[in-house]
């Protein structure tokens, strides 16, 4: 019977039915089931792999070359930008995904950083803790305007929760036909225009590993003065200095940020700016999106090991 070796710790975490589905057609070894596997240890675990179930772990052509068996690598996850996937087809192997699986759990913690950062939640949090009482204010978010940069599902999904706090919307993503905005009910403005013409903006777009960021020095001078930067995509998308810089001086009213561009981030200079939100990548971390992210790479990690093409494969 083929085997499944599982390096991710959130794998089924909220629902036993995904290992129920890998079961119906395979053996399934997880060696560390309250952390992920260290690097090396996935290299001593994966020659006997057939299927391999991931979550931020870097699959690289090292370890694709030790799995002589693999035939499938399913992220527990929607990106696979730590997945090399033309390195994993050039070897035969598929990799699957669980687009979609996600999308309201971040959307719902972005719009929760959007007023945690706007009314200093986090700060007196902290300071009622440590005996304070302190009086935080901040703006209110209806009749402000949020930029939204990438507007796939979960832009799509907090432009509503945006529209029904009575904030003003605009969205920018080159990809998409005009109609679809006016669909959705906001409006359709360009990357600029999103930073300059907003209060709040929140990114949404993919990473691409060892770019420069999209939102560098210049970009994150350009947003409107005391505007407030959300990030729960990548951390690689934004100048984080220059973001710490920007929340010290003032220029920026606060962040909220949980993607970062290396993680644990020590020593980054965020973890010290004043009016900074910050999450450990959480994004995904809900009950419903545990169980459908699950589900959805079970399945298609099954279909591949049984001889079927599976419904959500990387391009």
């Amino acid at each position: 019977m083929p085997r499944v070796l599982i390096s991710t710790p959130t794998f089924g975490r909220f629902s036993a039915r995904p290992r129920e589905i890998l079961e119906t057609a395979a053996d399934v070894h997880r060696p560390q089931p309250d952390r992920a596997l260290r690097h090396e240890e996935l290299l001593a675990h994966v020659p006997d792999a057939d299927g391999l179930i991931v979550g931020m772990d870097d699959i690289t052509a090292d370890v694709l070359d030790a799995a002589p068996r693999l035939r499938v690598v399913a992220k527990h996850g929607v990106g696979v930008d730590t997945i090399d996937v033309a390195a994993a087809r050039e070897r035969g192997v598929r990799v699957v995904y669980a687009p979609g699986s996600n999308s309201r759990a971040v959307a719902e913690l972005a719009f929760g950083l959007m007023l945690a950062a706007a009314r200093g939640i986090g700060r007196s949090h902290a300071e009622v803790i440590g005996g304070g009482w302190p009086k935080p204010f901040g703006p209110e978010l209806a009749g402000r305007t949020l930029g939204i940069l990438g507007f796939g599902r979960i832009g799509r999904l907090l432009g509503g929760y945006a529209t029904a706090f009575g904030m003003d919307v605009l969205a920018h993503d080159p990809h998409l036909p005009a109609e679809v905005f006016a669909e959705h009910g906001v409006r359709s403005a360009g990357f600029a225009d999103c930073l300059t013409g907003s209060d709040f903006v929140s990114l949404h777009l993919p990473g691409d590993p060892g770019a420069a960021p999209l939102l560098d020095r210049a970009a994150l001078e350009s947003m409107r003065p005391g505007s407030i930067l959300v990030n729960t995509a990548r951390g690689g998308l934004v100048d984080e200095p220059a973001l710490a810089d920007l929340l010290h001086s003032g220029h920026l009213g606060g962040a909220g940020v949980d993607a970062f561009s290396v993680e644990p981030p020590a020593g980054n200079p965020l973890l010290t700016a004043p009016n900074a939100v910050l999450t450990s990548h959480l994004g995904a971390c809900s009950h419903e999106a545990n169980r459908q992210m699950g589900r959805m790479v079970a399945e298609d990690v099954v279909r591949v090991l049984t001889g079927a093409d599976p419904v959500h494969e990387a391009s």
